[in-house]
């Protein structure tokens, strides 16, 4: 995926991240703490 060229993140964490966010209402820091737990430093 081009689109996330030059991200900190692999193109499938962002995704994942942003369906998390736009379905749930999840907070930025929670997501943080999410993806912290799965071994993703944010």
């Amino acid at each position: 995926m081009s689109d996330f060229k030059g991200r900190h993140f692999r193109g499938e964490i962002v995704l994942w991240a942003a369906r998390w966010y736009c379905r749930y209402g999840i907070s930025y820091r929670d997501l943080e703490e999410m993806m912290a737990e799965r071994g993703h430093p944010g």
